[in-house]
């Protein structure tokens, strides 16, 4: 997944992609333990698409956090 991907995503669905890597990772490592891992690079894949979320997900709260809410005497204009 490249990040051009997953930008336009909304905050929901990041957390919900974020969720199901978790979980996709967590199902690897569980099976390259068992030894029945068939793709053993697919656990670097799925690490980084997990950064890569979790950085836009960083950023857009940032981004939100930084934005200031209007002022009562804004919102009555």
């Amino acid at each position: 997944m490249k990040m051009h991907e997953i930008k336009p995503m909304a905050l929901q669905e990041l957390k919900e992609k974020s969720a199901t890597l978790e979980e996709e990772l967590f199902n690897l490592r569980f099976q390259a333990k068992m030894g029945q891992l068939s793709n053993p690079v697919r656990m670097r894949i799925v690490r980084r698409d997990i950064a890569r979320v979790k950085t836009l997900l960083g950023d857009k709260a940032r981004a939100a956090a930084s934005t200031p809410a209007p002022s009562p005497a804004e919102k009555s204009k």
